[in-house]
């Protein structure tokens, strides 16, 4: 997997990063903005995914129709997120026309057409998403327990909610826009085939128009609650559960993603196998690993009935503490292929690796390569598991359910 690496910072602080990839036509790229559901001012929850619609409905010279038309002839397939800590804006073409695409996304950031009209429009559908939840229960509840698990506002709600999206207006939206879009903690990524050279040039004539900013306070305030219910008449009861952690800077993190592959790694693995197919008390359970850049914890998914849901959170529980009296060679062999397969999988993307190589700028200052990660994962031992889950013992959980029954956590 051998990798080259390719980072600039233009004079206004944003960072360049960029992947060549041998033997593809395609370029991905993302713009990775400062303006994510936790960065934003309280009262305005869900105002990141009414930005980030709202934005590509005009922009420089051209209305909704004409950006739409010129992106869509480069053949781009967008893609665009809101999420705690950003707005990502990008997504893969044909690798002839990334410059043509960098010339529209630089207007879409900097002189976006913000019409009150258009605005109404995303705002509607951003409350739409929210309300489509109802729908979603297992989103939803994943949604909650992360809520209720990080601080505040590290938890805030990357959808929204319905009556602070209300409260929005265009001019307050705009204004959280502009504060927000800092390009001097912005991150540009970009994998496959490319001209380093000439993205650099063309950014930094693009976006050379402010000096450095710092970047925006966070004030974090404590978690407030254990266990939430959401009362739903129905057959089924939709849990969630979280627990703290080691973050993906920590030394024993790589301890942490097999300790989780371990427990829901595939129909082999220890919650699919006893809660499910042993005991039949679910009918779909899984964990897995939710990291930001302080904080972390392993999430678990289980729907199941009203009359096993308290013993599918008992059982839950146990397999997580159960893991720190033993872990058998086996298992942590099929972990070790499942983390690597990801890791392969992802290797072949474009869109997989510009995402990667931002996230891991944000999170750990620079790109780990994928021989790196291999590596780290091939020199996880049972041993070193054992010895990082007897330290930290899985003993206190958050959760969320959504049914007519209440659990006890």
């Amino acid at each position: 997997m051998t990798q080259r690496y390719d980072k600039h910072v233009l004079n206004n602080g944003m960072v360049i990063l960029g992947e060549p990839m041998q033997g593809v036509g395609s370029a991905a790229f993302n713009f990775v903005l400062p303006a994510g559901a936790a960065l934003l001012p309280h009262g305005s929850c869900g105002a990141a995914n009414v930005i980030a619609d709202w934005v590509f409905r005009g922009a420089g010279d051209k209305n909704s129709r004409q950006l739409s038309d010129a992106l869509d002839g480069l053949g781009l397939q967008r893609a665009v997120s809101a999420g705690t800590c950003h707005i990502s804006a990008g997504g893969v073409l044909e690798a002839g026309n990334l410059h043509h695409a960098l010339n529209l996304y630089a207007q879409i950031i900097m002189h976006p057409a913000l019409h009150q009209d258009e605005f109404e429009l995303s705002r509607q559908l951003a409350i739409e998403a929210v309300l489509a939840m109802d729908d979603e229960p297992r989103q939803k509840v994943m949604l909650k327990v992360r809520e209720l698990f990080y601080p505040n506002p590290w938890g805030r709600s990357t959808i929204g909610e319905i009556e602070q999206l209300k409260s929005l207006t265009a001019e307050k939206t705009a204004r959280i826009l502009q504060n927000n879009f800092n390009l001097s903690q912005t991150i540009f990524s970009v994998a496959g085939r490319y001209d380093f050279h000439a993205v650099c040039a063309q950014l930094e004539h693009l976006f050379d128009i402010s000096p450095p900013q710092p970047a925006a306070d966070v004030v974090v305030t404590g978690r407030t609650e254990k266990y939430k219910h959401l009362d739903n008449e129905g057959a089924q009861v939709h849990i969630g559960l979280m627990t703290e952690t080691v973050n993906p800077r920590h030394s024993h993190y790589y301890q942490a993603m097999m300790a989780v592959t371990v427990l829901s790694g595939g129909m082999s693995s220890r919650l699919f196998t006893e809660v499910r197919e042993k005991r039949a008390l679910c009918y779909a359970i899984g964990a897995r690993y939710h990291g930001l850049k302080d904080y972390a914890g392993i999430m678990c998914y289980a729907g199941t009935t009203p009359d096993n849901a308290q013993q599918t959170v008992d059982v839950i529980k146990e397999q997580f503490n159960s893991l720190a009296a033993g872990i058998s060679a086996p298992e942590l062999q099929r972990a070790s292929v499942g983390l690597k397969s990801a890791l392969i999988l992802q290797s072949e993307s474009s869109s997989s690796r510009a995402a990667a190589i931002a996230g891991d700028y944000y999170i750990y200052g620079r790109v780990r390569s994928l021989d790196e990660i291999k590596e780290k994962i091939e020199q996880t031992t049972v041993d070193s598991i054992l010895a990082f889950l007897r330290e930290r013992q899985f003993t206190d959980f958050t959760a969320v359910t959504i049914g007519p029954r209440q659990v006890t956590v």
